[in-house]
């Protein structure tokens, strides 16, 4: 009788389980039905195959982009799902069942190790890699173990510590008579860091950029990381988005009591209207404006309030013509003040959600919209939502208006500056910091963005991984030591995390895409269909970037 019971309560659970799943799965459905029908529209008076079946993908993934953060349904107790959220919730389809891609990148030790012994011109340096590289293909350990495996044989009595001594990053570590042993010990940790790195920041992509239930895992013994994308069908594709470099940089900043750039919103927004009823012509009416007052704080060293400034100024309302929003401040919320405070910090454009950015970007980037703004602005989105008054992430996240030097489009300060970056919460305030410091050059250059922005009533300025901007902090006083405090209300995992970005600048490496599978879904018969041996891919595809589903 107990083993009825049993039976009955697994019985029961698997009928909730499954009445869940139908719950979660209909609606999804629906939604993409109505991506079908809106990728086969889009593609219906295209006659060349290859193009309209390129076309119905995009229009597809385009709508299902737009749905992903939209409500889709509500189920009582368990509370109002998007078509993303739903996804989530669902069973996982593997490659067996739904099709895809199944790729394994290697992450490149052998140019980690170049680039941080600093261009030395030791042969044997070289053989030993070179040797370790024909070790790899049937190894079943790390490449720095067989470098290390590999040096012990052709050193002829050489050491490891003048070649890693003269790196910046490693001197603190390493020194010319450091012991093999200890240099390996080091490297072995800067390795597995860079590892690490790599694919946490892959795995993030994937998950920003939407694609539906991935696999991303790694092999920590063997430095793999093994991808499995169901649903993509186009690997070639997918496989030149591996091949993507992160890019660290540091820029200076608008801010939206900067004379003219709400304007400038409010003008594009009315631009944009006119386009979409067919008229090209510019916009040169005045916007309607309201009067409000603004209380900026000031700061001491510290960045401690210890006093406010009262001024005023002018907040444009709609879209300057009728008051009624167009295209652009439909979909994106500007930094409006509210008569005492500002809403944002003053350093946000304003905020969107996740699937109104992409609409967003193209409106910004029309050339008739680009000419209202000023020529050196550059918009970027936040890496991160915002989160609320509870601390939880919200949906929304934050434009940034960069300002660049006229005549470059390259950023003043880049990661390849920065020595070392770590996070620790502060003694006094026990508030999470992370600290880096720079080198000769960086320092100089940070010394100059610094002391300037601190003399414009303490501007700040962005810090941007991948053109998306993970931090912008406000600089309370000019930092010309080249050592640098970033703080910003992080959690303890937050600052490990920004610091982790920082150090990418200083530990470069890159994925090598070793083997690779084509898995197509005819009905129910699956059919492995191409192997990509791709061991000679293009360098620099530092972070996989995969923008298909």
């Amino acid at each position: 009788m107990q083993g009825k019971g049993i039976v009955k309560f697994f019985l029961i659970l698997l009928t909730v389980v499954c009445a869940l799943q139908y719950l979660y799965l209909i609606p999804t459905r629906k939604v993409e039905k109505k991506a079908d029908e809106y990728g086969a529209a889009a593609a219906a008076n295209i006659t060349e195959e290859g193009a309209k079946s390129i076309a119905y993908k995009l229009a597809r993934s385009n709508y299902l982009d737009s749905m992903s953060s939209e409500p889709v349904i509500k189920i009582p107790l368990l509370g109002t799902f998007s078509y993303e959220k739903l996804k989530q919730q669902q069973i996982a389809l593997g490659l067996d069942l739904k099709g895809g891609i199944s790729t394994v990148l290697q992450v490149n030790l052998r140019e980690f190790l170049e680039n941080l012994s600093s261009g030395t011109k030791e042969p044997a340096f070289y053989v030993a890699l070179d040797n370790a590289d024909k070790a790899l293909k049937n190894a079943q350990t790390d490449y720095i173990t067989l470098f290390a495996q590999e040096w012990t044989k052709v050193a002829d009595g050489k050491k490891l510590g003048p070649i890693f001594a003269r790196n910046a990053t490693l001197r603190e570590e390493i020194n010319f008579s450091s012991s093999d042993g200890d240099v390996i010990r080091v490297l072995r940790s800067k390795a597995d860091e860079t590892v690490d790195l790599t694919f946490k920041r892959l795995k993030d992509r994937i998950d920003k950029l939407g694609v539906v239930q991935p696999n991303v895992s790694l092999d920590n013994a063997r430095d793999l990381i093994l991808v499995e994308l169901p649903g993509i069908d186009n690997p070639e594709r997918a496989r030149s988005y591996l091949q993507s470099t992160a890019k660290l940089e540091f820029w200076d900043i608008y801010r939206v009591s900067d004379a003219g750039i709400m304007d400038a919103f409010v003008q594009a927004d009315a631009q944009l209207k006119k386009i979409a009823e067919g008229d090209t012509s510019r916009v040169d009416a005045e916007p309607e404006m309201r009067i409000d007052t603004i209380y900026t704080p000031v700061y001491d060293t510290l960045g401690q309030i210890t006093d406010s400034t009262m001024s005023t100024v002018e907040i444009p309302v709609g879209d300057g013509l009728s008051g009624e929003n167009g295209p652009l401040l439909s979909q994106l919320d500007l930094n409006y003040f509210d008569g005492q405070t500002i809403q944002y910090p003053f350093s946000v454009m304003g905020v969107a959600n996740r699937n109104r950015i992409k609409a967003i970007t193209e409106m910004l980037d029309n050339p008739q919209v680009k000419n209202i703004f000023p020529k050196d602005v550059k918009f970027m989105w936040s890496a991160k939502p915002t989160v609320d008054q509870d601390g939880l992430e919200t949906d929304a996240y934050e434009l940034y208006a960069i300002k660049m030097k006229r005549g470059s489009t390259k950023a003043p300060l880049e990661g390849d500056r920065i020595v070392s970056a770590t996070s620790n919460p502060d003694p006094m305030t026990n508030e999470v910091a992370v600290t880096l410091r720079m080198d000769n050059l960086g320092a100089k250059t940070w010394a100059d963005m610094t002391t300037k922005a601190a003399q414009d009533n303490n501007r700040e300025i962005a810090i941007a991984l991948d053109d998306e901007v993970v931090s912008a902090p406000r600089v309370n006083e000019p930092i010309t030591t080249g050592d640098s405090r970033i703080s910003g209300n992080f959690t303890i995992q937050e600052g490990q995390d920004l610091a982790n970005i920082l150090q990418i600048g200083k530990l470069p490496a890159s994925t090598t895409i070793i083997t690779g599978r084509s898995v197509t879904r005819t009905g129910q018969y699956q059919q492995i269909n191409d192997r990509i041996d791709c061991r000679a891919c293009t360098r620099d595809a530092l972070y996989g970037l995969l923008l298909f589903r």
